[in-house]
Parts: structure tokens; sequence; C-alpha cells
């Protein structure tokens, strides 16, 4: 075991993975972070291990990862299923390329709306407020 001087508490883990203390107990809830034990009468300690831990699921998460991919990634970093890891990152990426795709047409339905908008004059109803009265839902259709 490490000295108290090589590890840190939870609040110290927390400080250097740059995330909240509760975070950290929510992880060990989940299951994606051990909850080290407790010395008789002392305090959990945690080490560099953890916060490498940490970081991976951070780094994770802001690739769009849900908590449960996490999960699935952590058991298969022992390096010997680099393809099942990948088919995961095949279909976040698939997923990526669905969001994207979307916000697009979002993009170039609000872009008609707004052209649509600066090209009325005096006092006619407003081609975005009308649409949205109209509960126009299907953005692959062009605006009217």
């Amino acid at each position: 075991m490490h000295s108290e001087a090589d590890t840190l508490t939870i609040g110290g883990l927390a400080k250097a993975a740059g995330v909240h203390v509760e975070t950290i107990r929510y992880y060990q809830r989940r299951r994606l972070l051990a909850e080290p034990e407790r010395p008789y009468g002392g305090i959990r300690r945690y080490g560099i291990a953890e916060v490498a831990r940490l970081t991976f699921v951070k780094t994770a998460q802001r690739l769009g990862f849900s908590l449960d991919e996490i999960a699935e990634l952590l058991r298969l970093e022992d390096g010997t299923h680099c393809q099942e890891a990948s088919a995961l990152a095949e279909h976040k990426l698939a997923d990526v390329q669905e969001k994207i795709a979307g916000l697009r047409r979002i993009e170039q339905a609000l872009g008609e709306l707004v052209n649509a908008c600066h090209e009325r004059e005096g006092p006619i109803t407003c081609p975005l407020i009308a649409t949205l009265h109209r509960g126009r839902s299907n953005l692959d259709d062009p605006v009217s």
C-alpha cells in the first residue's frame, strides 16, 4: 500500500481530476470507480490510478459516450478487446453523424425562416411565428 503522502483524500482526488466530490461518489455508485476500503479510524485514500480512471471517464463523456457506454469501455480496457471497443466507437460516430445531419436540417429551416422574415415588409404576419403556430415539425420539407 502507498503511504499517505502518495495518496489523496476524496477532496484531493476531485481537485486532481477536475471534478466535484459528489461526481466521484456518483461514479462509485455507478461502479465506474472503486470505493477504497476505509481503514479503521481513518479515511479512504486514492492514488494515481483513480485520477487516470476519472480522466478516462471525463474524456469519454466529452466524446459523447454515456455512462453506460463508458462502463462498457472500461470493461474492455484490458487491451484484448480493441475490435469491440472500435464497434462501440463506430456506433457512437454514427449517432454523432445523425445528430449533425439533424442540426443541419434545423439550421436550413431556421435560415429560411429568418430570410422570409427579412423579406417581409409592413404589418403582415411574421413567417416564423406563423410557421410555429401551424405546428410544422417536419424539417425535411421546404419552408413555405
